[in-house]
């Protein structure tokens, strides 16, 4: 089986969408308050810190770590991070070209996209109690999409960026659910086990995690890792653990 040398997830710097998470959920209010469609959803000033941040370490990694290829999901968020991030490497990323696939998209929350958890829960109650009753695992919105649709989408990319880019680095922006998904995909990871890491340790803002190819197959090396960010003082943000569906990640 061909298996790539090195994949590195990173999830996008801070959004004006996060922060309007943030501030809805704290006034306990219904939506959030964004004049963008969630493509279109640009970074917060503390996003591109983190997106120059990110580069600049993956600029000065050893040339045997340095990704050979970088992907990006097409939201704005991920794509500004990718485009970012690759100015700040510089030279070290030897002309690399940012590639764009739809598969890398944020997962689609269709009739609960900028709604809050409160939002939802007296908005659309009956959406709140099949959620609850399904899981968050195998629950679809009306219009949008599950956990399980987005790995579909990631064991459909990985089948392919195995057969393209066998023996390369490969460094994919995407989002926070993607990014589970892959580590579902690649760990054979349980849905009990997956949403427990979700809940309790949920990605930062410009986190990298890392697999390197070990007997022919990916193996976690270090997940939700914040060094750059911190060594640059740059803010580490997330999500907090009680985030619920509606949020833009």
């Amino acid at each position: 089986m061909t298996e790539l040398a090195r994949l590195l997830l990173i999830r996008h710097g801070q959004s004006i969408g996060n922060v309007a998470d943030d501030r809805a959920r704290a006034a306990g209010a219904h939506r959030l308050d964004l004049d963008h469609r969630d493509a279109d959803t640009p970074l917060s000033e503390a996003g591109v810190g983190q997106a120059r941040a990110v580069g600049a370490w993956l600029g000065e990694l050893p040339e045997e770590l340095r990704p050979t290829v970088w992907l990006t999901s097409p939201y704005r968020r991920a794509a500004d991070t990718a485009s970012t991030a690759l100015e700040a490497a510089g030279g070290a990323t030897g002309g690399a070209t940012l590639l764009t696939d739809e598969r890398l998209r944020e997962r689609d929350l269709g009739v609960l996209d900028g709604y809050t958890g409160r939002g939802i829960r007296e908005r659309h109650p009956e959406e709140a109690e099949r959620r609850d009753r399904i899981g968050k695992f195998y629950y679809r919105p009306p219009g949008g999409e599950s956990w399980t649709d987005v790995l579909l989408r990631v064991r459909y990319l990985l089948t392919d960026l195995r057969q393209q880019y066998a023996g390369e680095r490969v460094c994919v922006f995407s989002h926070q659910a993607v990014i589970m998904c892959f580590r579902v995909a690649l760990e054979q990871m349980a849905e009990h086990d997956v949403l427990t890491i979700d809940r309790e340790d949920p990605l930062p803002n410009c986190s990298v995690t890392t697999y390197q190819r070990s007997d022919d197959q990916l193996e976690l090396e270090r997940y939700a890792d914040t060094t750059a960010v911190e060594r640059a003082d740059a803010p580490t943000t997330r999500e907090t653990p009680t985030t619920q569906e509606g949020a833009a990640t």
